[in-house]
């Protein structure tokens, strides 16, 4: 067997065919990795691949369309079959040389991963899962390439069908969705033979061995069919014409049924030991803290979501089938809006985009629009716009959706935002943060309630503008002195609120006169000694970001008492010993102390924790800085303002179980390669020309070589 393994591949290059297949794919290859790496600077090579699987389809037939059918032709297969060798192995060995010319063209494509990590961080693990899914499809296709050179004696006939058969099987899941519904018998039937969709499981990092399995099989089978239609063609002058004819077609038969009953099988496990995650960031991984809810999961839960199933989005998909895999309670169902355009009607009156997830309960129902499952960053320029991904938050706003579906009434948590003092609204990142969290924001006019509502897991009073009257800070105070909870932010122009700073007071805590400057470089941002970026301290208020950047604009300092029996104190923000709050607003000159400014360092942030009995705290959040709370500082932070909110609001509704529901955004820490033009051109004429015209030429000499002979 290894003696026609070495026979077939020195075939291959002793004339053009092998070197043309590797230099064709190169090439091609080449031209997409200069496209979206190169030029584009993007990080990963699935791009690059799933652009080239198309010329799969032109390169195997032409590679496999002599290894049987001219043999066939000119009866040099006589000498085969009548070798002390099985049919079978021949085969096989056949099969497994054409396996080799292609996977030296995939060695010299999995070099370009290596070259892209010399520019800066590329994702390794998902690269070469993708290129591992490449590999196992172009396999696959010279299987079946080999089976139909089998059947025939003609090359281009061998050649054509080929392109066909993988042209249907590439094109399978569009086809199936022209002609039938995709959850119909004959669908699935179709679907057996989709070669694509498979590969695409290995384009979004995760090593699925369903499809890897899928395509070992149908490898495995095409190689027995290719070997079964030789062994009738060796015995088909003998008497046992019919014996044999018979006992190849069970045998076809007895094998493709295994193929079928094991691939379903397999299919049949759940995702979380099929599909391995090799993103950068594990980014399908369901946190520990899902699997625990969803363990606990009682409910009959159903996921719709608004697409078909050949246009969903294979990320989302990937997490959405880990939900299935570790609860029995929770079901996903795709709903092809060109079907069924209303259906979401049923839901809420605003049209989802496409993708959308609507996740339905015994309880209620809630919708995440699809652009709510990523993180996106927008940039501007006089001209456009354009948008990055930079966040993953599907099992966040999944396991929010099926918690806040199942949850009884009286355990929604409701937080108020006090108005009718020029307070500033909150922002969307913040209001979307209350969202996932499943706190509904109520607004609280105060002169027209008697007290705050008992509901009110917290209340937020941002940057009023006038004071509050006497009687409006009494109703605060008594909610905090009953074991309610705020937060309060400063705007620095309107410090001398003198019934607002009361509700302050009743705390022990009080503005610094001033505005902060900060004389450290290191604690300002963009020459701005103003804008401040605070030290983060770690505490149960700002886990998330401790050590991470805050941007306070304009900060005014907030006093920092000692502890008292009854109330503690904790520093949240804390600016450099070079600080000083610049007491006259009118006339500041420099950031320098001057005579009459207060030296620092000063907490930007405090949080007073008060106990009112056994049982019940009071919680204030003091923050010197309005700009906090703001989408614009929140967005120069990488969402640091949004997670320490989070953080705070976690603590203030702590007395729910909906605080321990919210899971944080999954970073896409990979952003795109800085590569110049002249290297970038530098590789691309290495890789689409120089090298695939040496490999052509050099092919070529030996061809002539040879021929001269």
């Amino acid at each position: 067997m290894l003696a026609i393994i070495k026979r077939e591949v020195k075939s291959y290059f002793q004339n053009v065919l092998g070197w043309l297949f590797i230099a064709a794919l190169i090439a091609v290859y080449g031209i997409y990795f200069f496209a979206y790496n190169l030029q584009g600077g993007y990080p990963y090579i699935s791009y690059a691949l799933s652009g080239v699987s198309f010329i799969l389809l032109i390169a195997v037939p032409i590679l496999s369309m002599r290894c049987l059918a001219e043999e066939h032709k000119t009866k040099v297969d006589q000498l085969l079959l009548t070798a002390p060798v099985s049919v079978g192995k021949i085969v096989l060995a056949k099969y497994l040389a054409l396996v080799f010319v292609f996977t030296l063209g995939m060695i010299f494509v999995g070099v370009t991963p290596l070259i892209l990590s010399s520019f800066g961080t590329v994702p390794l693990g998902e690269s070469f899962t993708a290129l591992i899914g490449f590999w196992l499809m172009g396999c696959t296709f010279l299987a079946i390439g080999l089976f139909i050179s089998s059947i025939t004696e003609s090359q281009v006939i061998a050649a054509v069908l080929s392109f066909v058969a993988l042209f249907l099987g590439y094109m399978m899941s569009s086809i199936v969705s022209m002609i039938t519904e995709t959850d119909s018998i004959l669908a699935k039937i179709l679907l057996c033979f989709d070669l694509y969709t498979p590969f695409q499981a290995f384009l979004n990092g995760c090593l699925d061995l369903t499809s890897a399995f899928y395509f070992v099989s149908v490898s495995a089978f095409m190689v027995f069919l290719a070997a079964q239609s030789i062994q009738k063609r060796r015995w088909s002058m003998s008497k046992k014409t019919i014996s044999t004819g018979v006992f190849s077609t069970t045998t076809i038969g007895v094998v493709l049924a295994i193929v079928v009953v094991t691939n379903m099988a397999v299919n049949s496990l759940p995702v979380t030991i099929t599909e391995i995650d090799f993103t950068y960031g594990k980014m399908y991984e369901l946190s520990e803290q899902t699997e625990e809810f969803l363990s606990n999961l009682e409910d009959d839960i159903t996921i719709y979501v608004l697409s078909s199933e050949e246009s969903k989005d294979v990320q989302v998909d990937e997490t959405l089938e880990r939900y299935e895999a570790l609860s029995k309670h929770v079901t996903v169902e795709y709903v092809d809006p060109s079907i069924n355009p209303n259906f979401y009607k049923e839901y809420t009156d605003t049209t989802p985009n496409a993708n959308s997830v609507i996740v339905v309960g015994s309880q209620r129902s809630k919708v995440i629009d699809y652009y709510d499952l990523y993180e996106l960053e927008y940039n501007y320029d006089y001209y456009s716009y354009t948008t990055e991904v930079t966040g993953y938050d599907a099992e966040g706003q999944i396991t929010s959706g099926i918690e806040y579906v199942t949850m009884d009434e009286e355990e929604l948590a409701v937080v108020y935002q006090v108005t009718g003092h020029g307070e500033t609204e909150l922002d969307t990142a913040f209001t979307e943060c209350l969202d996932k969290a499943n706190i509904r924001l109520e607004t609280l006019t105060l002169f027209n309630e008697d007290a705050v509502p008992e509901d009110a897991q917290a209340i937020i009073i941002h940057a009023p503008t006038t004071d509050f009257n006497e009687n409006d800070a009494k109703k605060v105070i008594d909610y905090l002195e009953a074991g309610g909870n705020a937060i309060i932010t400063c705007d620095y122009t309107n410090m001398g609120l003198e019934n607002f700073n009361s509700i302050l007071e009743a705390y022990g805590l009080n503005w610094v006169d001033g505005i902060v400057a900060e004389n450290d470089r290191q604690y300002y941002y963009s020459g701005n000694p103003f804008y401040l970026l605070p030290d983060v301290n770690s505490t149960d208020y700002t886990s998330s970001i401790a050590g991470s950047y805050v941007l306070a604009v304009y900060g005014v300092g907030v006093t920092l008492p000692e502890d008292t029996d009854s109330i503690t104190y904790e520093s949240l923000l804390e600016t450099s010993d070079s600080s000083v709050s610049k007491t006259n607003l009118e006339e500041i000159t420099t950031s320098e102390y001057e005579d009459g400014d207060i030296k620092g360092p000063f907490a930007l942030g405090v949080a007073a924790e008060k106990t009112i009995d056994e049982e019940t705290t009071s919680r204030l959040v003091v923050l010197g800085s309005a700009w906090i709370l703001s989408d614009d500082t929140n967005s120069m932070v990488s969402g640091n303002h949004a997670l320490m909110f989070t953080d705070i609001m976690s603590q203030m509704t702590s007395e729910t179980e909906l605080s321990s529901s919210v899971i944080p955004v999954k970073e896409v820490t990979l952003s795109n390669l800085t590569i110049d033009t002249a290297t970038s051109l530098m590789w691309a004429l290495i890789i689409i020309v120089i090298f695939p015209v040496a490999m052509l030429g050099f092919g070529i000499v030996i061809w002539y070589l040879r021929r001269k002979k």
